[in-house]
């Protein structure tokens, strides 16, 4: 029986948020006009807007980011870096609840705000904060099963593919090592050309 090999499993395919939920979540859905909203807020875009994990953004620091060349700077697993481009538009977010947070930390008192993101008391959010505040706002749009940070990084992927991306460029912004993970979002893209291909073509 050692001398057996068993049958290789299919990878699921990876579960991500429809671009219609996304834009209805970014730019219909209105946020709580608070710190918690607003942090909340720009939690998402940057999930969604840099396919960045769980744990990078939730310790990313001030310095990693470079508002004039639009560009963040991300220690990934194995402490590899690499860098993500960010839009004008996000950046001008930033920039905009940087300088906001700035008055937490001093109605707190607290001394230091490294890291970008800091809850009401001008604390580093923790990793529970983040994925409890994305499994909230992605229940306002969408009905899959999974609701969490690393869907977005799913969707981000999907959609960048879906869109013309070539996969290294996509493999570079993801931060993996090797294609083989990256290759994944090729058969989420070729699912939605059989759909468009389906609908759209005279012939069965």
């Amino acid at each position: 029986m050692t001398g057996v090999n068993s049958p290789k499993s299919g990878k699921r395919l990876p579960v991500y948020v429809e671009e219609k939920d996304m834009r209805l979540l970014l730019d219909h859905v209105e946020f709580p006009d608070n710190w918690k909203g607003k942090t909340d807020r720009l939690l998402i875009r940057m999930f969604y807007n840099t396919g960045v994990r769980l744990t990078e953004l939730v310790s990313l620091k001030n310095g990693q980011l470079d508002t004039e060349a639009r560009t963040m700077r991300v220690i990934g697993k194995g402490n590899k870096e690499r860098m993500i481009p960010l839009s004008s538009t996000l950046i001008d977010e930033i920039i905009l609840y940087q300088d906001q947070k700035q008055s937490i930390l001093n109605q707190e008192r607290q001394k230091s705000g490294e890291t970008l993101f800091v809850n009401e008391q001008g604390k580093a959010i923790y990793v529970k904060y983040a994925y409890l505040a994305v499994r909230k706002w992605l229940s306002q749009v969408t009905t899959i099963d999974k609701k969490s940070p690393h869907v977005l990084r799913h969707s981000f992927a999907t959609h960048l593919m879906n869109h013309g991306a070539d996969l290294n460029s996509v493999k570079e912004l993801l931060g993996h090592s090797s294609l083989a993970a990256t290759q994944l979002y090729t058969h989420n893209s070729i699912e939605k050309l059989r759909e468009v291909h389906k609908k759209n073509h005279p012939r069965d």
